[in-house]
């Protein structure tokens, strides 16, 4: 299975689908606002990558989905 890989610039966004970190707010116990970020759980593996093994950063429910081949 080969996949469309996407090469994105920046180390916190997967190579497969995109994904990317999300911002929103720390709410406090007195409701008080503050910004915070959550980041996608990504993982280093090797995949093949148009019949060539490569290390790609992907985040784990595209692992779990099966959406890239694991290099042996």
């Amino acid at each position: 299975m080969n996949c469309q890989l996407e090469v994105f610039p920046v180390s916190k966004i997967c190579n497969v689908c995109g994904k990317g970190p999300m911002s929103g707010n720390n709410v406090s116990h007195s409701n008080r606002h503050t910004k915070r970020r959550w980041l996608p759980n990504l993982q280093s593996v090797k995949a093949l990558i148009n019949g060539s093994a490569r290390r790609i950063r992907i985040c784990t429910s595209c692992l779990k989905a099966g959406k890239v081949k694991r290099a042996v």
